[in-house]
């Protein structure tokens, strides 16, 4: 894990909630938006993803069921809940705050 995944630790749950957004997806799906998403910078392994999805769920933030694609092998996908959808707005707003205060101290002149 490079410095850009150390990074975004203690963020995954809200990067999670933001990639799944209004769709629908499976743990491979997840990992590809957020790799595409990011423009390369942040490449989660699955060892990372599927705990955090487990927990998400676990917290009642995510809700999921097992689909049966028409070819290949059942997949288990994600959505967000209601709640899961309120603590997504509540953690957008906190990073914007986070990320302005954050900013300021960077680019303040000495």
């Amino acid at each position: 894990m490079g410095m850009s995944s150390e990074m975004l630790k203690g963020h995954l749950d809200a990067v999670l909630l933001a990639t799944i957004g209004d769709a629908a997806l499976h743990g491979y799906a997840i990992i590809e938006a957020i790799r595409t998403r990011s423009g390369g910078h942040f490449d989660l392994p699955e060892g990372t993803i599927y705990p955090a999805l487990h927990r998400l769920e676990l917290a009642g933030l995510l809700a999921s069921r097992w689909v049966q694609p028409e070819s290949g092998r059942k997949r288990r996908v994600y959505a967000l809940t209601d709640t899961g959808r309120q603590s997504l707005t509540e953690r957008r707003a906190g990073w914007r705050s986070f990320a302005g205060g954050i900013d300021m101290l960077l680019d303040a002149r000495a």
